[in-house]
């Protein structure tokens, strides 16, 4: 068996991959299938902390442009995010994997607040840690989130798992046919393409920090196991390509 190349890594995960075909709302066949990919890895010894976004439920940029509040808005979509990573406990919980959820926004009934000590103990004790709320903050994304966090925790990769796309493309593969597939990108090439893989907060944050993303599909089965292992899956963006 191959051994992993990453000791600690953040897997981000959209809301709308929690969604699966309905669009909306959460899929307990989709979120069972990730916690079962997540339970692959962490068999494997390695640290898993996950990032959930919200738009499943609500996003807030979308309740903003039909005219309420923005900060209102996006407090909305951390509260949907807790949502997710509730149920993404329950899945991966019922399998066997310790998990913990950590909220930015305190809610001491359902979750513990986010303490990054206590964070890196858990994942020293091989418990999942489920970050929940985004940054706490309007106006920034739950990508923000995941490269905040990644620095923070010091993960040494971010796995982005997307259920449309299978990595980044030169253009919407679903509009564009001659749509060309990167294997790797840096992320000042990611950023003056304007791909729409993060946005330019996020961006930033992992290029400064040195901290690599791995773009790839979630709706094949082993995906995570496959990057982490160090097959050649999906787009693989760095500070610079080697």
């Amino acid at each position: 068996m191959k051994q992993p190349i990453f000791k600690r890594i953040i897997l981000k995960l959209s809301g709308e991959a929690l969604a699966g075909q309905q669009g909306y709302g959460i899929d307990a066949d989709v979120i069972s299938s990730i916690a079962e990919q997540v339970e692959e890895v962490v068999a494997l010894n390695v640290q898993v902390a996950i990032v959930v976004g919200g738009g499943n439920i609500w996003r807030g940029i979308s309740g903003s442009a039909k005219g309420m509040d923005r900060a209102t808005a996006d407090y909305m979509g951390m509260l949907a995010t807790v949502m997710n990573s509730l149920a993404l406990q329950s899945a991966l919980e019922k399998i066997g994997v310790p998990t913990r959820v950590q909220t930015s926004i305190e809610m001491q009934q359902v979750a513990e607040p986010y303490i990054r000590r206590r964070a890196i103990r858990h994942l020293e004790k091989g418990r999942v840690v489920i970050f929940a709320g985004g940054t706490g903050n309007p106006y920034f994304s739950t990508d923000t989130t995941a490269a905040l966090r990644a620095a923070e925790i010091e993960a040494e990769v971010i796995l982005m798992a997307k259920n449309k796309v299978d990595g980044v493309y030169s253009a919407d593969p679903f509009l564009d046919v001659h749509a060309e597939k990167f294997e790797t990108l840096t992320y000042l090439e990611m950023l003056n393409k304007n791909l729409g893989v993060m946005d330019s907060t996020a961006s930033s944050l992992c290029m400064d920090n040195d901290i690599p993303l791995i773009v790839f599909s979630i709706t094949e089965k082993g995906n995570i196991k496959r990057a982490v292992i160090g097959e050649k899956i999906g787009t693989t963006v760095k500070g610079s390509v080697d």
